[in-house]
């Protein structure tokens, strides 16, 4: 296989393609960074042309759709009869206007995305996903496999990774920001945030143990079963306003929050579950 993209995660792709057994080509624009693959036992490129013609698969590992079709610009030509897989951000628009390009060059095209940090990769419980061609998937899954253990086909469509990518990340960043002003309330009394880390794994359990309860509830567009009111929460406004005043920790993100809160109250939902706001979010009122 060639990688194409040697940052830190493309770096651990051409790592455990190597361990694997697999010949392994690499290209970087800038070329030193492909130096420890290179005493790997990886073959470097300096032309991506040359990369390109290297491999019959291609993995694409750059930071963007934009970045990747800008590195193979010139290089056209020599993708045709090849498998081109890109595991890089972008948005569901994005890839599919990739893929498109992609397969006009002549190339079959997977979309894929890792779920996980750059340490993780081969490990057997890594998760994989891709969108594309069911049979281009099965003909590489035991080759992919190097990458993670855990591998899944999403479907034939080419933007169905990047769509699950920001739909599933949409938990990251509020997550963190959470744990982040936890840390600051914490620190506002002088206590290491270390003492919290084993409540909030057990608070993350909880959720995971509801997730499924709340995604039937949006499923079914039945907002009865949580037993978690929007009501409960919005209630609640006053005390973080509270809370965020007595100990002198910036709360501002929750402005948008609260205001959702107080949106749904205003609809008449105040007694619905709090996953009703996803009727705020989406399109529902259309139908589906």
């Amino acid at each position: 296989m060639t990688v194409l993209g040697m940052g830190s995660m493309g770096r651990a792709l051409a790592g455990a393609l190597l361990a694997a057994g697999h010949p392994t080509t690499v290209w970087n624009r800038t070329p030193q960074r492909a130096a420890s693959l290179v005493a790997a036992g990886a073959e470097h490129k300096i032309d991506v042309a040359d990369a390109l013609t290297a491999s019959a698969v291609v993995i694409s590992c750059t930071s963007s759709f934009r970045s990747a079709r800008e590195s193979l610009t010139g290089a056209e030509h020599q993708l045709a009869g090849r498998t081109l897989i890109t595991l890089n951000s972008g948005t569901p628009a994005e890839a599919r206007e990739f893929a498109a390009w992609v397969k006009g060059c002549g190339a079959s095209f997977l979309g894929g995305a890792i779920k996980n940090v750059p340490s993780a990769v081969g490990k057997p419980d890594t998760l994989l996903y891709f969108g594309g061609e069911r049979a281009v998937f099965d003909t590489y899954e035991a080759t992919l496999r190097a990458l993670g253990g855990d591998l899944v086909h999403l479907g034939d469509d080419p933007d169905l990774a990047a769509l699950y990518e920001s739909a599933v990340g949409a938990t990251l960043l509020p997550a963190l920001l959470g744990f982040f002003e936890g840390a600051a309330l914490l620190a506002a009394r002088g206590i290491a945030a270390q003492t919290m880390v084993p409540y909030s794994v057990k608070w993350l359990q909880m959720i995971e143990s509801l997730l499924p309860i709340m995604a039937g509830e949006i499923d079914d567009r039945d907002y009865t079963r949580l037993g978690s009111s929007i009501a409960v929460f919005h209630d609640a406004i006053p005390y973080d306003e509270q809370l965020s005043a007595d100990l002198g920790v910036d709360m501002s993100w929750h402005a948008p929050m609260h205001e959702l809160l107080r949106r749904a109250v205003a609809e008449g939902r105040s007694e619905q579950s709090i996953t009703a706001l996803i009727e705020l979010l989406a399109n529902f009122r259309a139908g589906r």
